[in-house]
């Protein structure tokens, strides 16, 4: 259960850090009330998973989580750089994810 709420609480970070290009500097109402409530469930979920998972390795993955999204997301969304050099280096994140999960388990 601990690595699922990890895994959501991953993606609600992509959702709040996509939501921040959404909100206009927090100038629009909703965008900026889903963003921070993606941002509370997050941290809460990361939290709970944080009771049976090291500090170090569910914080490393949380962000990984959500710098990969990020990354992948800005490309289809926003039309940002898909360079071999660019996607390697969220190839490498996803390897090391993966890496800490396996050594984790």
């Amino acid at each position: 259960m601990a690595w699922t709420l990890l895994l959501i609480a991953g993606l609600f970070e992509i959702g709040w850090a996509i939501g921040l290009k959404y909100t206009d500097g927090f100038t629009r109402f909703l965008p900026s009330a889903l963003t921070a409530a993606a941002m509370v469930a997050s941290v809460v979920c990361l939290a709970f998973a944080l009771r049976s998972i090291p500090v170090g390795t569910g914080y490393a993955i949380w962000t990984g989580i959500g710098a990969v999204g990020t990354a992948l997301l800005g490309i289809v969304l926003f039309g940002e750089s898909a360079s071999v050099a660019r996607l390697g280096c969220i190839g490498l994140i996803v390897a090391g994810i993966a890496g800490l999960k396996v050594v984790s388990s």
